[in-house]
């Protein structure tokens, strides 16, 4: 079996500020995007909403101040040097950002080609949070509140290099998230997240932000035979602390490298996509060992209903 290497990187951010311009940010991504290409990358993950600070935290009303989150146009005349980047070191992005599609919003991901051309898009479907303030809440949530589920489902691109998918954030907990793209073929899964380490509203305790984290992420690279690069925005932005803990993760489901700080930080690891064969020639080959007709309730039910009545058989 020949051995087929994709050398992927996850660039971390730092926090932005809510005073940050987009031309700021960029020039981050582009030393990132930069800093990934010569350590001979083919594919760099940024964040989810790598653009703009974390806007979903405030209940906002003012719809001029609102709208300046979002992007109507990708590339724009300030993200445009990103991908002429791309295109220039032969590099593909991830790229997440809140996009207004005519009166429609959405939580959005990219993915750029390493010709800078945009191959696909998501939308984020697990929204968390509410859709409208909730009483007493230190930190408010309210991705409800800006953003529709997203109607783009789970595609799988097939690049030149590896099939790929994307997710955001909470997408990366909901194990249905990576079974529909594991049905796909995919090879690598980018994912970016902005998730707080401080305060949460049902007061989980805060170690568990990143072992949850983590287990999320290698479980769902095992369980479906596929890598996974994950880019956190992280830090303390706007008074509020989130992880960092960006990483790549084997179909083994071991973390092959993770970083170090809360900063703008990359990461690098050359992968070997055929380690994937022998998990999906075995234990997970689908085709042989999945039955379907058992799932039903996956599809049937959003909540949980009640179990069979207790008797003896």
């Amino acid at each position: 079996m020949s051995v087929t290497k994709l050398h992927l990187a996850v660039a971390q951010l730092g926090p932005v500020q809510r005073s940050d311009t987009r031309k700021q940010v960029v020039a981050r991504l582009l030393d990132l995007l930069n800093d990934a290409a010569s350590r001979g990358a083919a594919w760099v993950t940024f964040p989810e909403l790598a653009l703009t600070t974390f806007f979903p935290r405030w209940d906002l009303d003012d719809q001029a101040e609102i709208r300046a989150f979002y992007e109507t146009e990708m590339p724009g005349p300030e993200t445009q040097p990103l991908f002429d980047a791309a295109r220039a070191k032969g590099i593909g992005f991830y790229l997440g950002y809140a996009e207004l599609a005519g009166d429609r919003h959405f939580n959005t991901s990219i993915l750029v080609g390493r010709d800078g051309n945009i191959v696909g898009k998501y939308r984020k479907v697990h929204l968390p949070g509410h859709g409208a303030s909730q009483d007493g809440a230190e930190i408010q949530h309210l991705e409800k509140k800006y953003f529709e589920v997203g109607d783009l489902g789970f595609p799988v691109w097939k690049t030149p290099d590896a099939a790929i998918g994307m997710c955001i954030c909470n997408d990366r907990r909901w194990p249905e998230t990576f079974r529909v793209m594991g049905l796909q073929g995919v090879d690598v899964v980018m994912a970016g997240y902005n998730t707080p380490s401080g305060f949460v509203q049902w007061q989980e305790p805060i170690h568990l932000r990143m072992h949850h984290h983590l287990l999320s992420l290698q479980s769902a690279a095992y369980q479906n035979a596929c890598w996974i690069a994950a880019a956190a925005k992280a830090g303390v932005e706007e008074g509020n602390p989130m992880i960092g803990g960006s990483c790549i993760v084997a179909p083994t489901g071991e973390v092959m490298v993770k970083t170090f700080s809360e900063d703008d930080e990359v990461i690098n690891y050359v992968c070997d996509l055929s380690a994937s064969a022998n998990y999906r020639a075995n234990i997970f080959n689908f085709a042989a060992h999945r039955r379907p007709e058992h799932y039903q309730l996956i599809v049937e039910r959003t909540g949980a209903g009640e179990p069979l009545p207790y008797k003896t058989v």
